[in-house]
């Protein structure tokens, strides 16, 4: 895929250092924000089909599956990438895991206990909104555990991402990059505005202030994680409509690159066609 999407966005060799990515920029787009959306609604068109040869390949037993991870801080666009692209595909066809704090029952596993059971069937498209990386961000960030631990986890998700890879699983996963100054304006927004209250909650801020803490904590997780087979992609999202229009890009160029047919029938057509013209009708 030269010169795609694909190789623009994928975040640069270790170490990576995100001061270095321009959360404003919008590479591989030369457009506005009006060709963007206009650009969208013909993509996302070609992604309901390739959604649908995904499935329709799945249903007869093809093993391909493609996982779409979604990270990013507060106001990121986590919601908005669930609405506008994940939005425009069928839900009959994906499977989407929103990951909250752990519950006691799954923190009497290992951490990717349950984000393994919430891998999608072959055949569907898997949505994780945020994902086994809280468990390298949040919990290296707040020293919910210990230093050795936390070390353990990376070489874990690496085996664990290349295992669901060699079983047919595309991996692609976005981190939404967004500027300090651009969180603090939407969270005033979210103030502002009487119908986003309720997304906003007073220990936001308290996250606010570890900014600096998580901007090195997603940098050790993008510079050890950043395999071949699940590469990390740093989508920069001050903009909004770049951020759906480069998911959207990033999804259609890896269902591309699976070169999805159509099931061929297993039966002679003709036949059932002849059966059929041939019927009697019911009196």
């Amino acid at each position: 895929m030269k010169s795609s999407l694909t190789n623009i966005l994928r975040a640069p060799a270790a170490p990576v250092h995100l001061s270095s990515i321009d959360p404003e920029g919008h590479p591989g787009f030369e457009g506005d924000k009006e060709s963007a959306e206009h650009e969208l609604s013909k993509m996302v068109v070609e992604l309901a089909e390739l959604q649908e040869r995904l499935f329709a390949n799945g249903y007869v037993g093809d093993q391909r599956r493609l996982l779409l991870v979604v990270q990013g801080m507060d106001t990121s666009g986590k919601g908005g990438v669930m609405s506008h692209v994940v939005g425009a595909l069928d839900p009959s066809g994906i499977h989407l895991k929103s990951f909250k704090k752990p519950t006691k029952e799954e923190l009497s596993h290992d951490f990717l206990w349950r984000i393994t059971n919430a891998v999608p069937a072959a055949g569907e498209i898997g949505i994780f909104d945020r994902s086994h990386y809280e468990d390298v961000l949040v919990v290296r960030v707040h020293n919910i555990a210990p230093a050795d631990e936390i070390e353990r986890r990376y070489g874990a998700i690496n085996e664990w991402e290349a295992a669901q890879a060699a079983a047919g699983t595309t991996i692609v996963k976005c981190m939404l990059h967004i500027s300090a100054d651009e969180q603090k304006q939407r969270l005033q927004d979210r103030l502002g505005d009487p119908t986003k209250q309720w997304k906003f909650k007073p220990g936001d801020l308290d996250e606010r202030a570890l900014w600096t803490d998580y901007q090195e904590a997603y940098e050790i997780a993008l510079s050890r994680c950043n395999t071949d087979v699940a590469p990390w992609f740093v989508i920069p999202s001050n903009k909004k409509w770049y951020r759906n229009w480069a998911i959207t890009q990033l999804l259609l160029e890896h269902l591309r690159a699976l070169d999805l047919q159509w099931p061929a029938p297993d039966y002679d057509v003709a036949a059932q066609q002849q059966r059929l013209a041939d019927e009697v009708a019911p009196a």
